[in-house]
């Protein structure tokens, strides 16, 4: 039976259900089509805020579903139904509510209750009766924060008892902040399964920082004001310290992610804490907070104004020190959709420690859905990446966008970075910009104990046209030249440039000496078209502005490969303005003669043309000007016959059809090197750089076979 639902439970306060949810979602979106969320009962919200979980799914997975149609009730609401003695209308309106929301989705998350009410039992059995007429399995969520093997044990054949009278699958249990080891896993999986089946038991270890608040939330639960550092509010707290003592006292109780809190007059421990942060002695404090509603002078204002860029969050709250410190108790670390640290942190630990596709396996029962969205694509990216991690070279090491996508990359663990560039530079970049990149590998060019031998080779390639040695050291100081040999030399598998460097930059070293495959005269790109239901091969739309007919048939075969590594099967049509023999002319002509050659490079391939791009695409259609084509109607690579074609066609698809254009994508090098745009985001360089490491881990495994 395949299910429509995955209800994801608690089984008592503070496990992290939130971080699980999140992790949860990401496995549904890459496995199913068209997800929806809904909770049936949320928390009341405070002032119009919303459901913080619900918030965080919309957001970041960029739903487009009603935000009052995914719960049913508030706790305030609920309760009050149950306490009039009809708990089966709450159900009833609950079902219906939900059946709303499945009318639109192909599958369903649901979220159970946060318990933060007096009877955590009372909640336990209310989610295992929800889930039990709504026909969902559980995802059990529990915490392993400091618990012994034995006690967790213990706990979850209960829990498991328990649910055995509302007739629920579980379809996986996840202990949360786990300190347990493989043995003990592997013997919890054995007691929990049922004959010779073992149960789908997953831990996932602490991570403090999760937990953590940032100064943002310390801004949100306390409705402070910024004062200036808006750009560090993502700073974690790790603890408190009230300054009321004088500055030389006080610089000895200083520690790493404080947030020191003192009088807004005390410009004297103000200034110190300036100090302390812009201090490379002194540990990096997380911000201040002024109390009691006074501002800092007009001098000290003016002070703090002058320099370049505040070190560090500086908050205002109205509250005195006392009633300051108590609202602290109440805050803790929610996960927000801006917080793109903790985000990647939560999925990076969830994808490491849970394995989503046998969750997903046991979900639907059946092979998954050949209907593919552009957020599965980018998952499907992300999972191909890490399943072989390659070393990927950035030569833009500097860049702001390129430090925050590393960070990501790095949490996410889809490949091993090397960064580029002046080292201490990079260093101080990524500490302003509150990430964390110590586990990418720094080079400076200039001083690199490599940096004589890259420029050996490069006057060993290219002395035939006339370097010197001079200039091939001139040469190896640019920072792509350098990635580029890198890779040549086999200390990367590839590498990624051009959110500062052009096209022509990126690429030009490529062409001079990693050169391109045997058989293959030109290098080529594609364009991965993400439609609402599919994902096609564009090519050449990037480089070669008139290929003759060899060049457009290797074309052709190069982008089917290209198609194959990134899980596509390649259909491929030779785009015309004519279908079969229905037109003639010289650019017709062209076509009919690459794909002469093209069916006798790759005689195996499914390939067809010429063809118009409507016969390609369009089932209908093709039955009217070509039936019974294996690929007119369900065509995947579209190799259009010139630039001028293949550039104003995907842009025009991209825009009329709202599809997400990945690319350009290099094809036809001996070893992958990409480039990106200079206006590129950092969801771009994230989907390049998993791009360039799935087109590596394929070369190897090509190379290795021969």
């Amino acid at each position: 039976m395949k299910h429509s639902a995955l209800y994801i439970t608690a089984t008592g306060p503070t496990t992290g259900k939130s971080a699980i949810a999140l992790g949860a979602m990401q496995m549904l979106s890459r496995s199913m089509r068209n997800v929806g969320i809904f909770r049936p009962i949320i928390n009341e919200p405070q002032l119009d805020s919303r459901d913080p979980d619900i918030n965080l799914l919309l957001q970041h997975f960029k739903l487009s579903q009603n935000y009052q149609d995914t719960y049913a009730f508030t706790q305030a609401e609920a309760r009050e139904i149950i306490n009039y003695g009809t708990r089966n209308l709450l159900i009833e309106n609950i079902i219906q509510k939900y059946k709303r929301v499945l009318d639109n989705y192909d599958f369903v998350m649901c979220i159970g209750t946060d318990f933060l009410g007096k009877d955590p039992v009372f909640e336990f059995e209310l989610n295992a009766e929800i889930a039990s007429n709504l026909g969902a399995p559980v995802l059990l969520v529990t915490s392993g924060d400091n618990q012994p093997f034995e006690d967790i044990a213990d706990s979850m054949k209960l829990v498991y008892q328990n649910m055995q009278p509302y007739g629920l699958d579980i379809i996986a249990t996840i202990i949360n902040r786990s300190s347990l080891s493989q043995t003990e896993l592997d013997e919890l999986r054995s007691l929990l399964g049922t004959g010779n089946e073992k149960a789908l038991v997953y831990a996932i270890p602490n991570d403090p920082a999760l937990g953590r608040a940032t100064m943002r939330d310390v801004k949100k639960g306390l409705n402070a004001h910024t004062l200036y550092g808006e750009q560090h509010m993502d700073a974690l707290v790790g603890d408190y310290l009230v300054a009321a003592m004088h500055t030389d006292n006080f610089l000895k109780y200083i520690e790493k992610d404080q947030l020191i809190i003192t009088p807004g007059d005390r410009s004297d421990i103000l200034l110190a804490s300036i100090s302390a942060r812009v201090s490379t002695t002194m540990p990096d404090i997380a911000g201040v907070l002024l109390t009691g509603g006074i501002r800092p002078s007009e001098s000290m204002a003016k002070l703090i104004a002058g320099l370049t860029g505040a070190p560090l969050p500086i908050l205002l709250t109205e509250a005195h020190t006392y009633r300051t410190i108590t609202a602290l108790q109440e805050i803790y670390g929610l996960i927000e959709p801006d917080d793109i640290r903790k985000i990647n942190t939560v999925l990076g630990l969830y994808e490491h420690h849970v394995n989503g596709k046998e969750i997903a396996n046991k979900l639907l029962e059946e092979k998954l859905t050949s209907r593919m969205t552009p957020m599965m694509f980018e998952f499907e990216l992300i999972e191909r990446a890490k399943s072989d991690r390659m070393r990927i070279v950035l030569a833009e090491g500097e860049d702001d966008r390129i430090l925050r996508a590393t960070d990501i990359l790095l949490r996410r663990e889809v490949a091993e970075i090397i960064l580029l560039g002046d080292t201490e530079i990079i260093r101080k970049k990524a500490n302003n910009l509150n990430i964390d990149i110590n586990k990418a590998i720094l080079i400076n060019p200039l001083t690199s104990p490599k940096f004589q031998e890259y420029a050996q080779a490069y006057y060993e390639f290219r002395k035939a046209k006339g370097i010197t040695e001079e200039q091939a050291r001139d040469t190896m100081m640019d920072a792509t030249y350098f990635g580029t040999m890198m890779v040549k030399l086999n200390d990367a598998d590839g590498m990624v440039s051009g959110a500062v460097n052009t096209t022509a930059h990126t690429i030009r070293p490529a062409f001079e000496f990693i050169k391109t495959k045997p058989g293959f005269s030109v290098v080529s790109s594609v364009f991965l078209m993400c439609l609402k239901d599919r994902v096609l091969v564009f090519g050449d739309c990037a480089v070669n502005p008139n290929p003759t007919a060899q060049q457009l048939a290797e074309i052709a075969v190069a982008s089917a490969h290209t198609a194959s590594v990134f899980g596509i099967t390649p259909r491929v049509a030779m785009l015309s303005y004519s279908t079969g023999k229905s037109g003639k002319g010289a650019d017709v002509d062209v076509v009919v003669e690459a794909t002469r050659i093209a069916k006798e490079m790759a005689p195996d391939l499914a390939l067809e043309g010429p063809l118009q791009y409507d016969a390609a695409f369009d089932p209908i259609v093709a039955q009217t000007k070509l039936p019974g084509s294996q690929v007119a109607g369900k065509a995947t690579v579209f190799i259009f016959p010139d630039l001028n074609t293949g550039n104003n066609t995907y842009k025009a698809v991209q825009r009329a059809a709202d599809a997400i254009a990945i690319g350009p994508v290099l094809q036809g090098l001996n070893k992958p090197v990409n480039d990106l745009s200079r206006g590129c985001l950092v969801p771009d360089i994230v989907n390049t750089v998993a791009i360039t490491a799935i087109q590596a881990a394929a070369d190897k495994k090509l190379a290795g076979a021969r």
